[in-house]
């Protein structure tokens, strides 16, 4: 028809190839569970080695592990990841979908941030969101057919006082993906954002491990204080963050690009 770009068809899932990172913990983990949950192939990219009985613990049966592998690489470092890819390629083929969840959050007063503080949040959330998109996106253009979702936060679509490095970053990562929509946009590529408020995960237990030590509250009652940001009055689940990424990752998602979804109970309208 003229005028109408043509795009590939989505492959099947259990033709497809994604790749995790930080996908052997937390929202990451969720993700991989659920990609291996449709017949895909999935690999876990993390700064160290997962041991192979490991990903057998995390795969969850002997089926799902023939269908998982770990690589490691520094998600900051443009060599490494593009040796990390390499090696994946080896064994499932080029990466179709990627999910860019690797990230880290430590806080500090904007007055007391120190340089390696600020380049560590931007290096790990938003440099290594885009070194990652980068390497995966050649053999998707290739296949005129991919998908990009970058775990972001609702600290990407709003403040939170004394992480000031972190929000920075996350909200480059927004912008990142807002600007990558629209340079795909008829490459049959989509690029979205999933904004999770504070879930369960061990970066939250980091969390809470600082506001009881610099505020001697209770461990409960450090919970509260970060479940009270949530109209639900509750802390969001990883698996109700990797059933939206799960959603965008899907072929009948074409339409959704640019976007960024928030999963937090209604903290962000």
């Amino acid at each position: 028809m003229s005028g109408v770009s043509a795009v590939a068809a989505a492959p099947a899932w259990a033709a497809r190839h994604c790749l995790v990172t930080g996908g052997a913990r937390g929202i990451g983990l969720a993700v991989t569970q659920a990609l291996l949950a449709t017949g895909a192939r999935v690999t876990v990219l993390g700064r160290s080695a997962v041991a192979a009985d490991q990903l057998r613990a995390l795969a969850g049966s002997e089926a799902a592990a023939a269908r998982l592998q770990a690589v490691a690489a520094d998600v900051s470092d443009p060599a490494a990841v593009a040796r990390a890819f390499a090696q994946a390629g080896e064994r499932f083929g080029s990466v179709d979908t990627l999910v860019n969840n690797a990230g880290q959050a430590h806080s500090a007063p904007f007055m007391k941030m120190d340089m390696p503080l600020w380049q560590q949040m931007l290096a790990v959330n938003l440099t290594g969101t885009m070194v990652c998109t980068q390497a995966a996106l050649p053999a998707m253009l290739a296949a005129g057919w991919g998908r990009v979702v970058n775990v972001a936060s609702t600290a990407a679509q709003r403040g939170y006082a004394y992480v000031s490095g972190y929000v920075a970053a996350k909200h480059g990562v927004l912008g990142l993906t807002r600007a990558l929509a629209l340079e795909l946009a008829t490459k049959g590529i989509t690029i979205n954002a999933v904004c999770p408020g504070y879930t369960e995960t061990d970066l939250l237990k980091d969390s809470i491990a600082n506001i009881v030590a610099k505020t001697g509250r209770s461990e409960a009652e450090a919970r509260a204080q970060l479940a009270s940001g949530n109209p639900q009055r509750r802390l969001v689940q990883p698996q109700e963050v990797a059933s939206a990424v799960l959603w965008l990752c899907q072929g009948d998602a074409a339409a959704v690009t640019g976007q960024d979804i928030s999963i937090s109970g209604g903290e962000v309208m």
